[in-house]
């Protein structure tokens, strides 16, 4: 299945100095390669977004942001669908992250509450100045933003592309290296090696680090512990709520609870029991 490109909204004035925009992008769908004269956080409130620039190919989960200067080629879309959240922000408001690269930063809770209030009231007349104090209170957070060391780096050519596609859209796949190699037409060695160079990191680090991105999409939407498990492909829900642990350092519940979401109580957990089912 293709991508479809969604088109930019016309006649877009500059921020000044914050410009708030909501939409829903589809599955498979993303907007061309663009650029703007101002700065700007691209970040989704639910679903993971596909971010393409000069400096490399990313997807971002919904705790996480990306910063991109002014003047920046990009293309932003998303395989499965988010509710996508855009800050242009003028480059005459002081120092950000606007000296850096692109960079990948956590979102904290205050600054998505800060996003989603700004979205409620964009274009609304400011007359008691409660939309400036909110967009002093971004502007604060984003100075105080630290950038991650790392996110879902994601191939730039194929056919490491549809590999990737087809990971993330099924992370249950039992399919490992031996088998996409001869799918792909090419030896285990040589898929590895492509693989590393294009990416950064092994199939194995990438499969891993992408579960923990799937994990925080479906609890966050809703999913229970137990089904986000087998979603993702673990042997059993132990497994999972371990290997969350190892990641993140809390149980899938405690990490939604403090990001403002209720899942289920998961089980208590054996570390024997904690091996993948792949």
């Amino acid at each position: 299945m293709n991508w479809k490109t969604i088109e930019a909204p016309p006649g877009i004035a500059p921020p000044a100095p914050l410009k708030v925009r909501a939409q829903s992008i589809p599955a498979r769908h993303f907007f061309a390669e663009h650029s703007h004269a101002w700065h700007q956080m691209v970040y989704a409130i639910s679903g993971c977004l596909t971010v393409i620039s000069e400096g490399g190919s990313l997807v971002i989960s919904p705790e996480q942001a990306i910063w991109l200067p002014a003047g920046l080629r990009h293309r932003v879309g998303s395989l499965l669908g988010a509710e996508f959240r855009s800050l242009w922000i003028s480059d005459t408001v002081g120092p950000t992250l606007a000296d850096q690269n692109p960079t990948v930063f956590a979102v904290t809770t205050l600054l998505k509450a800060l996003i989603v209030e700004a979205t409620d009231i964009e274009g609304q007349k400011d007359d008691d100045g409660y939309a400036s104090r909110i967009t002093h209170l971004i502007l604060d957070q984003l100075r105080r933003a630290r950038p991650l060391p790392t996110a879902l780096p994601w191939p730039r050519d194929d056919p490491l592309i549809p590999l990737c596609e087809a990971l993330y859209a099924d992370p249950a796949d039992p399919r490992g290296p031996e088998d996409w190699g001869k799918i792909l037409g090419m030896s285990e060695r040589t898929l590895a090696r492509r693989f590393l160079a294009d990416t950064g990191i092994s199939l194995r680090s990438w499969r891993r680090r992408m579960r923990l991105f799937r994990a925080i999409e479906l609890l966050g939407g809703g999913m229970g512990v137990t089904r986000t498990a087998m979603e993702l492909g673990y042997g059993s829900t132990s497994a999972f709520v371990y290997a969350f642990r190892l990641e993140m350092g809390s149980s899938p519940q405690a990490y939604m609870r403090g990001r403002g979401s209720d899942v289920a109580e998961p089980v208590s957990v054996d570390p024997k029991l904690a091996t993948e089912s792949h």
